[in-house]
């Protein structure tokens, strides 16, 4: 009896044991936690732990290479992001390519972002979804941009913007949104270009595709337009007030305030929102740009 009893209490408490074990997911999203924190190394032995449990997991070679290249390890990440395109389920094999072109982008590998690119956009067109094909234009053309290539950055944006309006029922409001969205960009090139006439005409015309299109959620996107244009025109005084207005949450808009402030002979105030540029743990087209200058910027003065 005794002994029958002891093998019942034993088993019961290796089902508990078992039960309360976390599952290779559980570890993922638990590390995904950490690294929204900015813990990446934390982060990472987690990962580490949930591949040792499930190699083939997408989500543990995902993650782990998102973490990685906010750590700066660009070739490790890409070893990950290899395996995650490999295992990605159809429904995911666009977010792995995205996150792949998004790995060359934090190294201003644009060239090769694009091929990474290039395949979402053609999957997003042969099926027919013509907006998510455009924001996928505009996203390979917001890397080309800050990667100094104006000419490919043009193109993209254009694709992006007559992508968009293939969509049979897309509302007036939306399109206004797309013509936003396409002045906005041919302003920002031109200023990159210095041409500030060019550069002024298409923010005018921003403006009023954005009145236009009546959305207050995209409001925030002018003062940034204004700032950004200014800063690349040499109106740094400009730059820092109108990106002041921008979204504060946007690690390029505060890179940019950064350098404003540096351009302008104030280096502690630019320190300061370098960072700040660190507090965002974004795996994004803002942040795979302000993330690495930033830290450069803040090892340079340590």
């Amino acid at each position: 009896m005794l002994r029958t009893l002891f093998v019942f209490l034993f088993a019961s408490v290796a089902c508990a044991q078992q039960a309360s074990a976390p599952s290779a997911l559980d570890l993922v999203k638990q590390g995904q936690k950490l690294n929204g924190e900015g813990k990446q190394d934390e982060a990472l032995a987690l990962y580490r732990q949930a591949l040792e449990m499930s190699p083939n997991l997408y989500e543990a070679q995902l993650d782990s290479g998102v973490a990685l290249d906010l750590k700066g390890d660009y070739a490790e990440a890409r070893e990950h992001f290899t395996k995650a395109i490999d295992l990605a389920p159809a429904e995911s094999k666009q977010q792995a390519q995205r996150a792949m072109a998004m790995s060359y982008a934090f190294e201003g590998n644009a060239a090769e972002a694009a091929k990474y690119e290039q395949q979402v956009f053609d999957a997003r067109m042969f099926g027919h979804d013509f907006v998510g094909a455009g924001e996928t234009a505009n996203e390979l053309a917001r890397i080309y941009l800050e990667s100094g290539d104006t000419a490919n950055a043009y193109k993209w944006y254009q694709s992006g913007y007559e992508a968009a309006l293939k969509k049979p029922d897309l509302s007036t409001a939306d399109k206004n949104l797309w013509l936003f969205r396409w002045e906005n960009a041919q302003a920002r090139i031109a200023a990159r270009r210095g041409e500030a006439e060019e550069a002024q005409q298409h923010v005018a015309a921003a403006k009023s595709a954005l009145d236009q299109a009546n959305n207050p959620d995209q409001a925030r996107f002018y003062p940034y337009l204004t700032g950004y244009v200014a800063y690349y025109l040499g109106d740094y005084k400009t730059a820092i007030a109108d990106l002041g207005k921008a979204d504060q949450r946007d690690p390029l808009n505060l890179a940019l305030i950064a350098e404003a402030y540096e351009k302008s002979g104030d280096k502690a105030q630019a320190m300061e929102y370098y960072r700040k540029v660190l507090a965002s743990n974004a795996h994004n087209p803002t942040n795979a740009f302000a993330r690495p200058l930033a830290k450069k910027k803040l090892a340079e003065t340590s």
